[in-house]
């Protein structure tokens, strides 16, 4: 879909796969049967699944599968998963499983790994390792970067991945993050809103557009512990867009520390003494990538409803980039 550097932080959008006009002269037919012969490759229990969902519309209007097909209805499906052509290969790939039922498994992604196949990452994926782990493909339902690590979910049934999918779009899943910002955050809290598109001037990174372009995107933040010249933030994703909390963050001129494609992975902040810029130096060698970590994340199971949430400690790299900043900063006092 995208090349490593236009990794998705967390994919929540439903995509528009066919849209098409019912013929004048076609005799009323159950929808999810008129679906399945006209779309090839689809099959009737994903048809049935996503208009439970309330994501196969009618004259964009949500129907049931037993809605009955007229003449000149507008028809328009919605999966979770973007089109795609590439067909993709089980592989073995290590990564550590944090939970797994019938329905679901929710994995805590290392840094570096690429969730999905895109140009110039066909293979290594951590969705072909879960194919390789389920034995069939999975169903994704969200992502994130390719060096950012956490926790992220796969659907292993038709009907959990558009159950999940439609909390993503709602924004109940519960998501938060840890985060290293350069900078003395003004205040102990905060929040930012901003509508996110592709920079007119790096088509490879998000920034901040106006009201009239983008997607809306909002982050809640506070503070867990400062360093001075750094901050160690949790941030709460109320939306989820592509590349958000790091968009934001640069936004409000606090980049995540080590962040190459935002301008984190220069000393932004401290002093001229070349004792702080090897000191920095040495960190950006510790954590070489955005310090980001998804460390919370939450949601309703799709089968039985019950509330899931699982917390992932931050991975040795983040911790160690921390406890140096602690000690260093705990040294000037």
């Amino acid at each position: 879909m995208a090349t490593e550097d236009l990794d998705i932080e967390q994919q929540t959008e439903l995509y528009e796969h066919h849209r098409f006009t019912v013929d004048r002269g076609q005799e009323p037919m159950r929808l999810d049967r008129y679906l399945q012969m006209r779309l090839e490759g689809i099959s009737r229990t994903k048809v049935q699944a996503a208009a439970r969902a309330e994501c196969v519309c009618v004259n964009d209007k949500p129907v049931k599968s037993s809605y009955k097909v007229k003449p000149l209805d507008v028809i328009t499906v919605l999966l979770p998963e973007p089109p795609h052509e590439f067909k993709m290969e089980p592989e073995e790939v290590d990564f550590p499983i944090v939970y797994e039922d019938d329905a679901v498994i929710v994995v805590d992604k290392p840094a570096g790994l690429v969730v999905h196949p895109g140009v110039g990452n066909w293979t290594g994926t951590l969705a072909a390792g879960l194919y390789h782990h389920l034995g069939y493909p999975p169903l994704l339902v969200h992502r994130i970067d390719k060096d950012t690590s956490g926790l992220l979910i796969a659907a292993k049934t038709e009907d959990a991945q558009v159950v999940l999918a439609r909390q993503f779009f709602d924004h109940t899943i519960e998501r938060k993050y840890n985060a290293l910002v350069w900078g003395d955050m003004p205040d102990d809290h905060g929040t930012i809103v901003g509508n996110l598109a592709r920079s007119p001037q790096d088509r490879r990174i998000m920034a901040v557009c106006d009201d009239e372009h983008g997607k809306h995107a909002v982050t809640h933040w506070h503070v867990l512990q400062r360093f001075g010249y750094v901050t160690l933030v949790e941030c709460v994703l109320e939306t989820g867009r592509t590349h958000q909390i790091r968009a934001h963050m640069r936004h409000i001129g606090h980049p995540l520390f080590s962040d190459a494609s935002y301008g984190g992975d220069a000393i932004l902040k401290g002093t001229t003494f070349s004792r702080y810029r090897q000191f920095v130096e040495n960190c950006f060698a510790i954590c070489p990538r955005q310090a980001l970590h998804a460390r919370i994340l939450g949601f309703d199971h799709p089968t039985d409803g019950r509330h899931l949430c699982f917390e992932s400690p931050m991975p040795p790299d983040m911790q160690q980039l921390v406890d140096r900043w602690d000690t260093y900063t705990s040294a000037q006092h």
